[in-house]
């Protein structure tokens, strides 16, 4: 009977000691299995399966906001069967490609996540909605969406299918854009017009004025530059932006993001030569944006900035002495 209550006694003080152990072993097993995810998410490339779309009424506006991602014009733009928002016959997908689910093209995985976020070019936190709107008005040349119109509404379930449909993190492969090696010298305008003649004209025209589709709704393949083209100011009017791009994407038919045809450098003179606006003329832009310039992306092509580097280094490079600048002074340079 003493032996009994001293077992008794020696249980119910091992109890706490056990309880630590079993927690700190699951703490353990929890940290192995997050530490997993973190090396399958930096270890994989984002992928987005369409055919999980749920097939019911939330399922049916996720649809339509991915139809509206890639078939933009024919719903909103200039002659839009559901309304007339665009001021162009540009189609989201032309820079998101496959309706922001394809890797390194803009990808959108992460967008129902990251916003409302601050954005500098606004200087201010943008909700998702005027995040969408952002776009309609300045690549697309439009008018904003109503923020309860059943095209806002749909575009924003497809955003957040996208998120929740796919495990992405910021370290997943194909959520940000393609890293470049810079050059250590300015990008050429020169050079990039030979490129793109050998890579470009053949879909856009020797003009850059795109190819219509024949019913004339929206393009094949759209203008590079000109009055219906992205404007001033837009993310893809930023040579390193837009080199990121294409080195990842272009040519459409020949590159990959793990075979790109085009280097680091060709992507940069080609970005300088489209980007040109002293030999391409662009969209009439009343207000240029960062009201912060400190804030400024370093291939933002407009002063002043938050260096002694000038208007035309800022926007052609080379970029490395202005990277270095601004880490030597503990700043981040974005890009």
């Amino acid at each position: 009977m003493k032996k009994s209550y001293q077992f008794i006694i020696f249980l119910v003080m091992l109890g706490p000691a056990l309880q630590v152990f079993i927690s700190c072993n699951e703490s353990a097993k929890g940290a192995l299995v997050e530490a997993k995810a973190s090396v399958a998410n930096t270890n994989t490339i984002v992928s987005i399966d369409t055919t999980k779309i749920p097939d019911d009424k939330y399922g049916d506006e996720v649809r339509y906001g991915r139809e509206l991602m890639l078939h933009t014009a024919y719903y909103i733009g200039p002659n839009g069967i559901n309304g007339k928002y665009l001021g162009n016959k540009m189609n989201c997908s032309n820079c998101q490609q496959d309706a922001g689910a394809k890797p390194y093209s803009l990808n959108l995985a992460m967008s129902f996540r990251n916003y409302p976020g601050y954005r500098a070019r606004e200087g201010r936190v943008l909700s998702l909605a005027e995040r969408i709107n952002n776009c309609i008005m300045h690549p697309h040349l439009g008018k904003p969406l109503p923020l309860d119109s059943k095209e806002m509404v749909s575009i924003m379930c497809y955003l957040k299918w996208l998120n929740d449909s796919s495990r992405v993190d910021n370290s997943t492969k194909g959520i940000k854009n393609l890293e470049l090696t810079f050059p250590d010298v300015a990008a050429s305008p020169e050079r990039g017009n030979v490129l793109f003649a050998a890579n470009c004209a053949r879909c856009h025209g020797l003009d850059g004025e795109g190819k219509m589709q024949p019913n004339g709704v929206t393009y094949i393949y759209p203008p590079l530059w000109g009055p219906k083209a992205y404007q001033p100011g837009s993310s893809m009017h930023r040579i390193v932006k837009l080199a990121q791009w294409l080195m990842a994407n272009m040519p459409y038919d020949k590159a990959t993001y793990n075979k790109p045809v085009l280097t680091s450098a060709d992507a940069l003179d080609l970005a300088a030569f489209i980007n040109d606006d002293k030999i391409h003329k662009r969209p009439f832009v009343k207000e240029y944006q960062y009201p912060n310039y400190k804030e400024k992306a370093i291939d933002y092509d407009r002063g002043p900035f938050n260096d002694t580097f000038s208007d035309a280094q800022h926007k052609y490079g080379p970029y490395k002495p202005i990277i270095d600048y601004w880490e030597s002074k503990g700043m981040k340079p974005t890009f």
